[in-house]
C-alpha cells in the first residue's frame, strides 16, 4: 500500500524561478502515487503567485493548489495552513528554494515502517559549491538533536503522519522553527532517517542577512522550550557561543563576551567563542564568518 502525501510549499512570492524548481522537484518524483501540493504564500499576493505557476497548476490538474497563509504571519503560520489544507496520509515540507532529488519520497517512505517522522541527508549548495551532509545513522534521537542541530535534520526533508503534529506559531519570527518540531517528534519516538542526499538546500545570501535580533530570540525560545538544551555541556555550549556570535555582530560586545564565556564554562574547548570575541574585537566580519563556513556546507 502506498500512503497518500501532500506537500507544503511555503512562500513569499518573490522568488518565481526557485519555486518552480521545488515545484518540478516535488512533481517528478517516481512515488507511484502522485503527491498533491499546497503553495501557501505569506506576506505576498496568492493570485500573483498563482500566475506565476499557472501552467504548471494546469498541467497537474488540481495537483497543486495556491492558498494564502491563513493563520499567524510567518512561516510557521504557512506551514501549518499547508497542512491544514491537507487530507492525505502524510505531510512534506519543501521551501521555495530548495529542490527535491529523484527517489527521495520513495525512499522515505521504503524506510518508514512504523515512524511517525523521517528526514534524509542534504546536499547544501552555496554559490558554485555542492556538499553532502549526512548523519551517518539510521535514526535521529532527542539526544542527538540536542548535542547538534544537526543541519541534515532540515524542514524540506521532513516527511511525517498528518495530525501528530503542527508547527509552533509561538517562534519568534519563525526561527528554529523545524529545529523544534524536530525535538519534539524524537521526544515521542526517535526519527527515522534515510542516509543518502535526496535533497538539495540552497545557502543563499539571505542566510546571513543582518536579521541577528531575531536569531537570539529565537535560541532565547529553544532554551526556555526545552531545558535539556541547557543540561547538556555540548549543546548548551553551542548555543551559548551562538549567542556569543549573534551579540558580537549586533556590536554588542558586553553580551558577546558574557555568552562566550558561558560558552567556556560549559565546553572548554567549544569554537564558537573565539570566533565570537574575533567578532566582537573587529577582527573579522560576521558576514566573512558565515561566508567561510557556508562554503564548506556548515553553519555557525
Amino acid at each position: 500500500m502506498n500512503p497518500s502525501v501532500g506537500v507544503v510549499i511555503p512562500t513569499r512570492g518573490d522568488r518565481p524561478g526557485p519555486l518552480r524548481a521545488a515545484l518540478e522537484g516535488v512533481l517528478g518524483q517516481d512515488y507511484p502515487r502522485p503527491a498533491q501540493v499546497v503553495v501557501v504564500v505569506d506576506d505576498g499576493d496568492p493570485i500573483d503567485v498563482a500566475e506565476q505557476i499557472a501552467d504548471v497548476v494546469a498541467a497537474t490538474r488540481g495537483r497543486v493548489r495556491v492558498l494564502p497563509n491563513r493563520l499567524s504571519p510567518g512561516l510557521p503560520g504557512a506551514r501549518n495552513t499547508g497542512i491544514a489544507a491537507h487530507d492525505t496520509d502524510l505531510i512534506a515540507f519543501c521551501d521555495d528554494d530548495d529542490l527535491w532529488l529523484p527517489g527521495k519520497l520513495t525512499a522515505q517512505i521504503a524506510a518508514l515502517g512504523d515512524a511517525e517522522f523521517m528526514a534524509c541527508a542534504i546536499e547544501v549548495e552555496y554559490g558554485s559549491r555542492r556538499v553532502p551532509r549526512t548523519a551517518g545513522r539510521s535514526q535521529v534521537t532527542v539526544a542527538d538533536l540536542v548535542r547538534s542541530r544537526m543541519v541534515m535534520v532540515h524542514s524540506s526533508t521532513f516527511l511525517f503522519r498528518r495530525g501528530s503534529l503542527w508547527v509552533d506559531e509561538s517562534s519568534p519570527a519563525g526561527q528554529n522553527e523545524d529545529w523544534d518540531l524536530a525535538l519534539r517528534a524524537a521526544r515521542r519516538q526517535p526519527i527515522g532517517f534515510v542516509d543518502r542526499p535526496l535533497v538539495r538546500v540552497h545557502w543563499g545570501s539571505s542566510q546571513f542577512v543582518a536579521r541577528w535580533a531575531d536569531r537570539i530570540a529565537g535560541l532565547e525560545w529553544m532554551l526556555a522550550r526545552h531545558p535539556e538544551l541547557a543540561a547538556d555541556a555540548r549543546g548548551s555550549a553551542r548555543i551559548y557561543g551562538q549567542l556569543a556570535f549573534h551579540n558580537a555582530a549586533l556590536g554588542r560586545r558586553g553580551e558577546a563576551r558574557r555568552w562566550a564565556l558561558r560558552a567556556f564554562k560549559a565546553r572548554r574547548g567549544e569554537p564558537r567563542a573565539p570566533i565570537a570575541l574575533a567578532v566582537a574585537l573587529g577582527l573579522v566580519s560576521a558576514p566573512a564568518v558565515l561566508a567561510a563556513l557556508h562554503t564548506r556546507g556548515h553553519g555557525i
